[in-house]
């Protein structure tokens, strides 16, 4: 990125990953939620005697709607942590995943989704330092790593050099099985992955965080992203709202580009001071070579070149959306003479996921979402893929808990 304007308001520090640390499937008929004291019994009674099942919301296949399935779940081992699950957010991943649209990460069925995890801490494993029964706890996108690596020792535990263990769709170093999300009454995870949520947070809305806030404030991060520094935001969806909100706690000059007219008036609420049509062809000139740095947002690959264009001299274009094969099209001349970069980023180490649940708390900085019941999951999907949502679904698995 450019330093002309980096004089000012870098952000956070990272702290270190010890002080963070030391801080502190068979379908059923039965529905996903049910009362109080059989979900109770039914979780507390396995722990000492091994594993367990847990009902949660899944599906066998890539054309078929999620439903409810029975899942199994480890025993709580010394350095576990037994989640309630109460929120668990809808990410674009999670449709990708479960209709096995990656082909560089095929799903294995049966597939229980979700990676933006909130859940009260039912039980704790006789190690357990960093959580105490009662507390409230977060789950993101990794539930393990190998821990003794270069990356994993510099806190860059999604790097891990013997492969993150991700909250689904992944092997489970502790069992050798898939592991299966967050759409779930009940998780089993280690206490390193799990993020403290600060007292009085709104839960539903701190979910998202988990991912799409870690996910666009690691880059800013990495790139030093300052006050009166030009960043756009491609995309408007999940991502790209809280990409916004964390830009312009930077006191960043935000501008949005997005496909949806009825979008634009949002961009300027959530806190940009322009929003612009990827069809204004006057307005995408008008911005060529401004911007320090580029984030996308934008699940699905498309042609990157014209906003390659709106890059300054050193401006950094950092993909975190689409995963997939991307499109070619960009013009080797064009990125020499501007000494532009094209990045990729995903989402950020436990310290640093830590830092950004801190960060906005501190801040009242939280996702909009739409709360729905397990039963409109796929309505969901739909509707995200649609472009339909404002800006986040979490799936409320509350009913008949005491919260």
């Amino acid at each position: 990125m450019s330093d002309s304007r980096n004089d000012h308001d870098h952000g956070p520090t990272m702290p270190g990953r010890r002080s963070v640390l030391k801080a502190g499937v068979v379908l059923a008929a039965a529905p996903l939620v049910g009362g109080v004291a059989s979900r109770v019994e039914a979780a507390t009674k396995p722990v000492a005697n091994g594993p367990f099942t847990a009902r949660a919301y899944g599906n066998t296949s890539a054309t078929g709607p999620l439903g409810p399935l029975q899942t199994k779940r480890r025993a709580v081992g010394p350095n576990d942590v037994l989640l309630d699950v109460l929120y668990c957010g809808i990410c674009h991943s999670d449709i990708h995943q479960a209709r096995n649209e990656w082909s560089s990460l095929p799903t294995v069925y049966p597939c229980v989704p979700g990676h933006e995890i909130i859940g009260r801490v039912q039980a704790v494993g006789s190690a357990v330092t960093k959580f105490k029964v009662g507390d409230v706890g977060g789950v993101g996108c990794m539930v393990d790593s190998c821990g003794t690596c270069e990356n994993c020792l510099a806190d860059r535990e999604q790097n891990c050099l013997k492969g993150a263990t991700f909250t689904y769709n992944s092997p489970d170093r502790a069992t050798g099985e898939n592991t299966l999300g967050g759409y779930s009454e009940k998780m089993v995870v280690s206490e390193r992955f799990v993020i403290r949520i600060p007292p009085g947070a709104d839960l539903a809305a701190t979910a998202p965080l988990l991912c799409a806030g870690i996910t666009t404030f690691s880059p800013m991060q990495h790139w030093k992203l300052s006050s009166r520094q030009r960043v756009g935001v491609i995309g408007l969806g999940g991502l790209g709202h809280m990409a916004v909100k964390l830009a312009a706690a930077r006191k960043a000059e935000v501008t949005v580009f997005t496909t949806s007219p009825g979008k634009i008036a949002d961009a300027r609420r959530l806190g940009a001071q322009e929003a612009v049509l990827w069809t204004d062809t006057a307005g995408m000139k008008r911005l060529a070579n401004h911007f320090d740095l580029l984030i996308s947002t934008v699940p699905e690959s498309y042609p990157m070149q014209p906003f390659m264009d709106l890059l300054a001299l050193d401006g950094t274009f950092v993909n975190v959306g689409a995963l997939n094969q991307l499109e070619g099209g960009l013009i080797g001349m064009s990125m020499a003479f501007g000494r532009k970069s094209l990045a990729g980023s995903v989402i950020g180490g436990i310290a640093e996921t830590q830092e950004v649940i801190d960060y906005c708390a501190a801040r009242g900085i939280k996702a909009d979402v739409e709360l729905i019941r397990p039963e409109q999951i796929n309505q969901a999907y739909d509707r995200v893929v649609g472009k339909d949502v404002r800006y986040r679904f979490v799936i409320d698995l509350t009913t008949g808990k005491k919260a």
